[in-house]
């Protein structure tokens, strides 16, 4: 027997095996709000949703966007849409009018759904149906379906398309990634297995929905029967705040929202304040190689136990995952923060390659169908039946470590440099709070480096300080030769670097942005 995996499993169950417990805590006092929801609450709506989405005439196949932070509803169309055969296109919030325009536009949407804060951004933008997610513009969409309402019916597929998340676009226009059911359910299932998921526990929904359908766990915690917790922005002292009233056990985050946590708990602890969770909150990072100190940091002043996953949107995302062994129990906090901070060892049915040039490959269930309307970009990146990060590795044992995106290492007098080792070794230095190390035109060597650095509050540092910092701690072709010193780094919604923004201004007027 074969039946066919949909991301509606995951909510059906919640609802006949949980249907009394609390789904959802909706972010408070905001329009649209949904407050607090049962999974027979949330069931009932995802079905409403679909219903309203028949009488539209919107047929299965066609694609419904979605720009808004997180909220109940957002989580509701995760089922809503998907689970009744249309595809959801998650579009990150913080993208301008023209950028939200091409992404509605290339896939083709013919349904917009949008938070009302970002009403200003979608004006003008083409579309047949446009819905504020407000709870008056959109009230007959979201309202619960009776218990015999059925929507019309869809032939389950698991190699159907359930969502078109598009990439952070960093070095390009943002390309459409083709998640099918098949790759979303075995991620979750797989994500969930490797982290523990368990139906006590809650979700706080750090980690932008948009961002590939939250890595995989609203699918994840609902099918489980967890509990979810909406959170629109990010705030640490907030975040410990959701953690204390609710229980939070659980959360997923990029480096950035672990620094706010730690300044803010930081912060608590100078005050004679707690800092909750310890020996309870489990804390899954991706987006960046976190620094081991920054690890150290989590498991020692929070009492938090720390994960680490790699993986990309065209991967669902999971490929590695680094969760401490029982062998790790007895090291030291360094020794332990440097072993977690590999990328990890491949997920239950991943394999992990490194080509010739180092490239990171991947084979998994995990991995995308290809690219929305773009076949030759789609060819490219699974040639030969592998799928080609562009992520530069090498494998440490088992277990992955990222040396660096290939775009992002330094060519400096014919020698190969990590940016991330770098930064890695200036995150060691206490004034330093955040650091990226790009490379910058230099006549002598072709690129040189250079350290951006934000340094910590009431803390101060020269430049000579933090390169000598380096030069004791690396091979000296690896210091940066200057150090320039921001109140800010650009970063992408989801916490990356966005470096090629850092790169620009030191390249203005040349043919190559490398040396």
């Amino acid at each position: 027997m074969q039946v066919a995996l949909t991301v509606s499993d995951f909510l059906n169950r919640a609802a006949l095996v949980y249907g009394h417990r609390v789904a959802v805590e909706d972010e408070p006092d905001v329009a649209g709000s949904l407050g607090t929801q049962t999974y027979a609450e949330m069931e009932a709506r995802a079905r409403g949703l679909a219903l309203a989405l028949d009488d539209l005439g919107v047929g299965h196949g066609e694609r419904v966007a979605i720009v808004s932070p997180n909220s109940g509803r957002f989580l509701t169309s995760f089922f809503g849409v998907s689970g009744f055969g249309r595809i959801l296109v998650p579009i990150n919030f913080r993208l301008t009018t023209d950028e939200i325009g091409y992404v509605v536009g290339h896939s083709g949407a013919s349904v917009l759904l949008y938070d009302p804060e970002v009403a200003d951004q979608v004006d003008g933008i083409k579309v047949s149906h446009r819905f504020c997610l407000d709870g008056s513009d959109d009230e007959a969409l979201f309202a619960p379906a009776p218990p015999d309402a059925a929507p019309r019916p869809w032939e389950p597929d698991e190699n159907a398309t359930c969502s078109v998340n598009y990439t952070s676009g960093t070095t390009a226009r943002p390309k459409g990634v083709q998640l099918t059911h098949r790759n979303c359910w075995l991620n979750a299932t797989m994500f969930g297995w490797h982290t523990g998921v368990s139906d006590r526990d809650v979700l706080l929904h750090t980690l932008p929905m948009f961002h590939c359908n939250g890595w995989g766990m609203p699918y994840a915690v609902t099918g489980m029967g967890g509990a979810h917790v909406a959170l629109r922005k990010i705030d640490g002292e907030e975040i410990l705040s959701r953690i204390e009233r609710h229980g939070v056990t659980l959360l997923c985050a990029a480096p950035a929202v672990v620094a706010a946590i730690l300044g803010a708990a930081e912060t608590r602890a100078g005050e004679g304040r707690d800092v909750p969770g310890r020996g309870t909150v489990r804390i899954v990072v991706a987006g960046a190689p976190p620094p081991s100190k920054t690890i150290e940091r989590v498991e020692a002043e929070l009492g938090w136990e720390f994960m680490q996953i790699y993986g990309l949107t065209e991967t669902a995302p999971l490929l590695t995952i680094n969760r401490a062994p029982s062998e790790w129990d007895d090291l030291d906090a360094p020794s332990r923060s440097m072993l977690l901070s590999r990328a990890g060892v491949p997920a239950m049915g991943v394999r992990i390659e490194t080509d010739a040039e180092g490239e990171v490959l991947a084979r998994a269930n995990h991995v995308f169908a290809g690219y929305w309307e773009q076949p030759e970009e789609s060819a490219r990146a699974l040639e030969g039946g592998w799928f080609h990060t562009g992520d530069g590795g090498y494998l440490d044992g088992a277990y992955l470590v990222i040396s660096d995106r290939k775009k992002d290492v330094i060519i400096t007098g014919g020698e190969n440099v990590s940016s991330i080792e770098v930064e890695d070794c200036l995150y060691q230095h206490s004034a330093v709070a955040e650091v990226a190390v790009i490379g910058v035109p230099d006549e002598k060597w072709g690129e040189t480096i250079k350290a951006l650095v934000v340094v910590r509050d009431g803390e101060t540092v020269t430049e000579a300080e933090l390169i000598a910092h380096c030069r004791d701690r690396l091979a000296h072709f690896k210091a940066p030769t200057t150090v320039e010193v921001r109140d800010a780094l650009d970063r992408t919604a989801t916490g990356k670097l966005q470096k090629y923004k850092l790169r620009q201004p030191y390249w203005a007027g040349r043919e190559r942005s490398v040396g």
